[in-house]
Parts: C-alpha cells; sequence; structure tokens
C-alpha cells in the first residue's frame, strides 16, 4: 500500500494539482471536504501527509490554517508554489446567456469577482469545494449552473470551459505546505524557511524588541500575522515566516525569542520553494 494524502477537496481540485507535483511517486489520495476533515485524517492516521493550502498572493493568508497546525500539534515539512488559473465551466452546450448560478469556493469566487461583476442578474454561490462543485453539475446534469476551477477539473468531469483565465490577476499564486504529525527530517544544510508561532506580554515595544532580533540575526520575515487569543481579551498570538541563509542564525533567533516571548513554538522548518511566476511555469 502506497503513502496517502490527505487533501481539501476531491480530485481535480487545486489540492490534487499539488499533490501531482510536489510528490514523484505514486501516492493514495484521501478526500476531504474541509480542512478539519483533513487534520483528522491526519490525526487518526487514515493519511501519512496532508497537503494545505495556506495563503494566496490576492487573498492572503489563510489563518484558520495556520491555527489548525498549531491546535493539533502538525509540523510543516514542505511548501510548494502553484500558479491558479480559474475557468468558469458548465455542461457542454450551455453558453454565458444560460448560466443563472455561478457556485465555487469562496477563495475562488474571490479570486474572480471582477469579472463576476459583469453578469449582476447571476446568482454568486458560496460552496465548500471547486472541484466537487464541478463533478456534482456533471452528476446531476444541472443546466444553468457553473463552476468555477481548474482546468484538470473540466477534463475529469467533462464540462465546458465557456471562460478561461477569469481570475482578476493573471499572476495569481497559491502556497501550499505539506504537514505530517512528525516533524522535519530535512537536514539542517536544506533547511532555509521556517513557521514560528510567539505570544508577547502586552506592552509597548515588545513586538518591536523582536523584530528587531531577527533582522539583527538576518532573518527575512515573509509574513506576519496576530490572531486574537479568544481565552484572553486584547493578547494576540503572532504567525511569522522567515527564510535565512544559515540554519545558525535561525537556532540563534529561536533562543533569543524563547527567552523574550511568553510562548514560543516553531510550527516547521523546511526547504524554501522559489515560486514560480505565470511566465515560467
Amino acid at each position: 500500500m502506497g503513502t496517502k494524502i490527505a487533501i481539501q477537496g476531491i480530485k481535480g481540485s487545486f489540492h490534487h494539482q499539488v499533490v501531482r507535483e510536489y510528490y514523484d511517486e505514486a501516492v493514495d489520495i484521501d478526500e476531504c471536504l474541509s480542512f478539519e476533515e483533513l487534520v483528522d485524517s491526519l490525526l487518526s492516521g487514515k493519511s501519512d501527509q496532508a497537503v494545505m493550502a495556506i495563503e494566496n498572493s490576492i487573498a492572503g493568508p489563510i489563518i484558520p490554517n495556520y491555527a489548525l497546525i498549531d491546535k493539533n500539534n502538525l509540523h510543516i515539512i514542505g511548501e510548494h508554489y502553484l500558479n491558479i488559473h480559474q475557468n468558469l465551466m458548465a455542461l457542454k452546450g450551455q453558453k454565458m446567456e444560460d448560466i443563472l448560478e455561478v457556485h465555487s469556493h469562496p477563495m475562488a469566487l474571490l479570486q474572480c469577482m471582477e469579472y463576476l461583476k459583469k453578469y449582476p442578474k447571476i446568482k454568486i454561490v458560496e460552496d465548500k469545494d471547486t472541484a466537487e462543485t464541478a463533478r456534482r453539475i456533471q452528476v446531476n446534469q444541472l443546466k444553468g449552473i457553473a463552476a468555477i476551477g481548474s482546468r484538470v477539473a473540466s477534463e475529469m468531469y467533462d464540462l465546458e470551459i465557456i471562460a478561461p483565465e477569469i481570475q482578476t490577476i493573471k499572476n495569481n499564486m497559491t502556497r501550499f505546505v505539506i504537514i505530517n504529525k512528525e516533524n522535519s527530517f530535512v537536514a539542517e544544510k536544506d533547511i532555509n524557511r521556517a513557521s514560528i508561532k510567539f505570544e508577547l506580554d502586552h506592552k509597548r515595544g515588545s513586538l518591536a524588541a523582536v523584530l528587531n532580533v531577527m533582522s539583527d540575526c538576518k532573518m527575512n520575515l515573509t509574513k506576519i500575522q496576530s490572531l486574537p487569543k479568544i481565552e484572553t481579551p486584547w493578547k494576540y498570538s503572532f504567525f511569522v515566516d522567515v527564510t535565512f541563509e544559515d540554519y545558525a542564525a535561525f537556532a540563534k533567533t529561536k533562543a533569543l525569542i524563547t527567552i523574550m516571548a511568553e510562548y514560543f513554538k516553531v510550527l516547521g522548518e523546511y526547504k524554501n520553494t522559489k515560486p514560480l511566476t505565470a511566465n515560467n511555469k
């Protein structure tokens, strides 16, 4: 039995496309219709690893997914960037004037909003997954309903692309992370990116002091996001991604932040993957 990878969505989804690009060998897929279900698949041992979208170049970070990784003590062991090409698809023979509703994942709808605004009479419906929507249109022969998703989904579920490449920004990229129950086994010499979380005392200058330490240690801060602690009003957790050239410098950063922060945790240490642009994909 091969390695099983949990994905959010079904075959034909962007998560499935990442699996096909990231893993060299043939792997089995566990299709999950929510990120919570994906995490459960990994924790229960049903799957060996999971692919999870974590941020988009248009819509920004998917903070609930960072929280899921943190809450369940999972580890980020890798990353993969995917150029997102959104296509409007429907049953063969349908034209734009036949479409009454467009169904897709909220993120996909957001990425295509400028195009959708051209058709104010069309109802926009949020759904759990791009590929699942495409599959349902085919299985139930739903006329008047279009899906937004990948070209792979249109081919897999035999739908016709009415309008290709409808995403607002053509260079639209999503970063996915590979997560595991165990920490990464990447050699230190190959580790040049990390995802961390810390909590600070609520006093003036505490965040600035930590950021100065990162700068002094030559950390390249690629993302910082705060998330309120529900159980402690007006207190925040900070989720930060950094890249670096020297692991020893990151080790020094960890040691210093551990002293400065009320709480510090490493969500993952792994190899940075340079994102492809739309022109070199």
